[in-house]
């Protein structure tokens, strides 16, 4: 059996600033055009989760609901500033054959990073820019069963090359 995995970082927020907490961070114009048009290549290509795993900051939510997806969204106050490992083990606590996780960096992009039995060809999956997002299979039967550098790479995009600057 496969299960798939869905690995988005958060799209482009307004800056902090002394009177807005980090967690308090909405996403700007372009930040919504981008999980906009992620959402649209998700449905496009047929990789649609039936979970979304969501840090529950302000910024991360937006980007769920941008998506634009009808799929359950469960929000993790866990997945903020989240580790690689602390990733994994809301992953493995996921139900569905497909998840979605949407979290921050640095945690997320090293997640992706960490999933990979081999590094994908593309030249910004290393510093996973904002609404970055990474689709991999795992030969798993259940989450539990999925652990790091077990991940086969299937895609991986960026805002950038869906609607340019």
């Amino acid at each position: 059996m496969t299960k798939r995995l869905i690995v988005i970082r958060h799209a482009k927020a307004v800056p902090g600033t002394p009177a807005l907490r980090d967690f308090d961070r909405t996403l700007n114009k372009r930040g919504q055009r981008s999980a906009e048009a992620i959402g649209a290549w998700l449905a496009r290509m047929g990789y649609l989760p039936d979970l979304i795993l969501c840090s529950s900051a302000q910024r991360t939510r937006e980007t769920a609901q941008s998506l634009g997806l009808d799929v359950p969204v469960r929000h993790e106050d866990a997945l903020y500033e989240a580790s690689p490992d602390r990733i994994m083990s809301l992953v493995q606590g996921a139900q569905g054959a497909t998840v979605a996780v949407i979290g921050h960096n640095p945690g997320i992009g090293g997640f992706a990073a960490d999933l990979l039995d081999a590094a994908p060809p593309h030249g910004r999956f290393f510093d996973y820019p904002t609404c970055a997002t990474l689709v991999a299979d795992f030969d798993a039967d259940d989450w539990p069963d999925v652990s790091f550098g077990t991940g086969r790479f299937v895609n991986f995009i960026t805002p950038r090359e869906l609607i340019g600057d």
